[in-house]
């Protein structure tokens, strides 16, 4: 639902306004302002200001079919190194792998719509999906914008508008967790919900001390403008109340990779009873630094966060959960239609229900082990499901999803 800047800008300052648009490569100018209230301005001031901070000057610019614009951005000027303890830095070299990783279990690596074209960005730089004053305007506010709501944990998700169907353990030491994710492309019914699958790495109190680093594919079309699954990570250390973002929205997450678009287009997608595609994700704890990894597809670094931007993370995991999250923005009556995983049910089984395969969690030796004595929770099984099973090919894995609304889920 991207809507054009005219009339985003047009709404938000009322109908008697005039006003000119005219846009360059970076974002829309605004003239004729004299007649603007004085907080409409100061709004637009704000997005200005954020766009000039988070758009980094590119050496080179991709168009995507989707119409996203990635900037190929220096990689010390990227986001991260904003960041006061980061300023002057440059991105670590890569660490040691978990013992146990195979690259080569991918069935099917999903690629971006971004790079279809064949365009590439140059060594030492980062691909960065470039944000739009649409982009912006579209959250409830700049200071909200790349950021999750808070309360949205599997613990806290009652009355949150929050609804899961997780698999998790927990009561150990977790330094790493490692799946291949089924990509579908669900259907999101409302601007301001969203479908996500994702890896949770969790640790502290379900509190305002709550760390997580997150990482999977999600359809959003608020932060997006669109229904595009979009390869995502998100990081928070007080419960998604002040700290961290999704992607690279503020400073946090340093990327290493040239060749992967965070929150970028997923292509291709799964099928009904068609073809199925996966994504592998593994976030893992380097044993030399203490930060975290993330790997993306087959062997794909695509960067790290630094261990000093957490509190309870600088040390390890307490819970890792695996699985798919919706957003229900209906306060009353009807459930959300807004669909999770491929919209079936998990009983549906391959080629119908998304899945998980292949879970594994890392010990404090960086070792890629099974998982042990995992749980499984549906918020509202009549709506969203899970079902876990095993094999030999894909070890642990689990069917989950549903459609939200139905005879089950009115």
């Amino acid at each position: 639902m991207l809507l054009v800047a005219f009339l985003l800008v047009t709404s938000l300052l009322g109908p008697a306004l005039s006003l000119s648009i005219v846009s360059d490569s970076s974002h829309s100018l605004l003239a004729n302002q004299t007649f603007h209230p004085g907080s409409e301005l100061h709004k637009l001031k704000s997005v200005r200001g954020y766009l000039r901070k988070i758009n980094k000057p590119a050496v080179k610019t991709i168009q995507s079919p989707d119409g996203d614009v990635i900037d190929c951005v220096l990689s010390h000027l990227q986001p991260a190194f904003d960041h006061p303890q980061l300023k002057g830095q440059k991105p670590l070299d890569p660490p040691e792998r978990p013992k146990g990783h195979d690259t080569a279990d991918t069935v099917a690596e999903s690629l971006q719509l971004w790079t279809e074209s064949g365009e590439s960005c140059p060594e030492g730089t980062v691909p960065i999906r470039r944000t739009t004053e649409e982009d912006i305007l579209r959250a409830s506010s700049v200071g909200r914008f790349g950021r999750k709501p808070t309360r949205h944990v599997r613990r806290d998700s009652t009355g949150s508008g929050h609804e899961h169907a997780v698999l998790f353990v927990n009561g150990d030491q977790y330094y790493g967790a490692k799946a291949s994710i089924n990509v579908w492309a669900p259907r999101v019914t409302d601007q301001y919900e969203f479908s996500l699958s994702q890896i949770w790495v969790i640790s502290g109190s379900f509190g305002n001390d709550l760390n997580t680093i997150e990482a999977g594919w999600q359809v959003s079309p608020e932060l997006y403008g669109d229904n595009n699954p979009r390869f995502f990570t998100y990081w928070t250390t007080d419960a998604y109340q002040t700290t961290g973002c999704y992607n690279l929205l503020c400073s946090g997450f340093i990327q290493t990779n040239n060749k992967v678009a965070i929150g970028a287009a997923i292509s291709p997608r799964s099928s009904f009873n068609g073809r199925q595609f996966d994504i592998g994700v593994m976030v893992w704890k380097d044993p030399k630094h203490g930060h975290w990894w993330l790997e993306f597809g087959s062997g794909l670094l695509v960067g790290y966060w630094p261990a000093f931007i957490f509190s309870h993370l600088r040390n390890h995991a307490s819970m890792i959960q695996f699985g798919g999250e919706i957003v229900n923005s209906r306060s009353s009556g009807f459930h959300t239609s807004t669909q999770m995983g491929s919209g079936q049910f998990a009983e549906e089984g391959f080629g119908k229900a998304s899945y998980f395969r292949n879970l594994q969690v890392v010990d404090w030796d960086n070792n890629l082990l099974p998982l042990t004595n995992l749980h499984l929770l549906a918020d509202h099984p009549s709506c969203y499901d899970i079902k876990q099973v095993w094999n030999n090919a894909w070890g642990t894995h689990f069917f989950y999803g549903g459609p939200g609304k139905n005879v089950r889920c009115p």
